[in-house]
């Protein structure tokens, strides 16, 4: 039989459409692409983003093992917070006139060397290696070279101090509301606000953030335990992600354990608008959850949602101390109190992992802002509240926050 060119031409071109059409039908084929989803397709060779899990997290952040056993740890993270407390409570101290706060008892207790706690909950605080000084961004002393030139600040200002106005540092008492009175700088500054939330960023907030959810801390075994036989249950990825949550909160019914501090309490704070509590608190549960399942994908998308709501917790809650400040611009007490802290939340939002503030954002934020609180109007308060919302995505939500 005779075969022409035409048809050996055809015969060809046919083969190829086919081969074409089969290979593309192949590369075109979308579905999850992960083993360990419920929903796995193994005909699929390009992710849709369908995949789902079914792992359940606990209503509370508790964990325990197959025999029962609690496996999770974050006393450390304890003591720095009952750290900062005890600091904010002494630095408070100096609200009143006359009343003089140390430098060097804040720097013991700041690196907790020749200092004795209170330790109301018996913590083992006192002696104990545990500090905030060498957890401030690494102990990068760009950083807590900051935090001591303000301890000496609020201590020389301290030291027989009396009434605070424009142009001179002491006590400035509040002319709408005579419970409040703060010591403040000859520019308004108020040093209590700006180590403690300043403190709140660069130590707990980069702790979370870059630290305990960073490689680093999670590319470590997940398969057995510590030292069971002295009571350490937990893998050392599950105990770094613990760590993370106890910089966070140390309340295992958050949020429904009510009032919190430092990131519980504002992260409660903004839940009206943006659910900050909710989702964060959520996050590091069901990431917990997913870490003593063995699923790092579930794991790492928590992970995703509270570097990101942390981020918006800060951001809001800075807003939030602008609005106060505006609305309260003609008591300079009031006034400069919300911009003390509003300065310091957004000082702070540069220590966060993959932030949308970083360090150069911030300086120009902070130069817009300008150090003197009683040279501020409202058209400047209004300018660099919505240069940040914009920042970090709060447009509209600005007003409100």
């Amino acid at each position: 039989m005779n075969t022409t060119f035409s048809s050996l031409k055809g015969i060809f071109v046919f083969a190829l459409v086919a081969t074409f059409a089969l290979t593309s039908c192949n590369r075109d084929t979308e579905g999850c692409t992960d083993p360990a989803a419920d929903n796995y397709d193994s005909d699929a060779d390009t992710d849709d983003g369908s995949c789902s899990y079914a792992i359940a997290a606990p209503d509370t952040y508790v964990f325990t093992d197959a025999d029962g056993n609690n496996t999770v740890s974050y006393s450390g993270q304890h003591q720095r917070l009952n750290m900062l407390s005890e600091m904010s409570s002494y630095l408070k101290t100096a609200n009143d006139e006359g009343v003089s706060v140390d430098a060097d008892v804040l720097k013991d207790m700041y690196a907790n060397e020749d200092y004795t706690w209170d330790d109301e909950e018996d913590l083992g605080m006192t002696g104990s290696s545990k500090q905030l000084k060498n957890k401030t961004v690494g102990g990068d002393s760009e950083f807590t070279n900051v935090f001591e030139t303000w301890m000496d600040e609020v201590a020389a200002a301290s030291d027989g101090s009396g009434a605070g106005s424009a142009g001179v540092t002491g006590v400035v008492l509040s002319t709408t509301n005579p419970a409040k009175q703060y010591l403040q700088s000859a520019q308004g500054q108020e040093w209590t606000q700006l180590i403690e939330k300043g403190l709140m960023g660069a130590c707990f907030y980069y702790n979370i953030s870059v630290v305990y959810l960073g490689s680093d801390k999670m590319d470590v075994d997940n398969t057995t335990a510590e030292d069971p036989a002295n009571g350490k249950y937990y893998t050392k990825m599950e105990h770094h992600w613990d760590e993370g949550y106890g910089y966070f909160t140390t309340a295992v019914d958050y949020p429904n354990s009510g009032t919190d501090r430092f990131w519980g309490k504002y992260a409660d704070g903004r839940e009206d608008l943006l659910q900050s509590g909710t989702k964060i608190s959520a996050a590091f549960r069901l990431g917990r959850a997913a870490i003593s399942a063995d699923n790092m994908t579930v794991r790492d998308q928590q992970i995703e949602i509270i570097r990101t709501e942390l981020e918006l917790a800060a951001a809001g809650t800075a807003i939030h101390y602008f609005n106060s400040a505006i609305s309260n611009f003609a008591d300079d007490a009031l006034r400069n109190h919300a911009l003390s802290e509003a300065k310091a939340f957004m000082w702070g939002l540069q220590f966060g992992e993959n932030t949308s503030v970083d360090s150069d954002e911030v300086a120009h934020l902070l130069e817009d802002l300008g150090d003197d609180f009683y040279a501020v109007t409202t058209a400047m308060l209004t300018e660099v509240r919505d240069e940040l919302a914009a920042a970090t995505g709060l447009t509209d939500l600005a007003e409100q926050l």
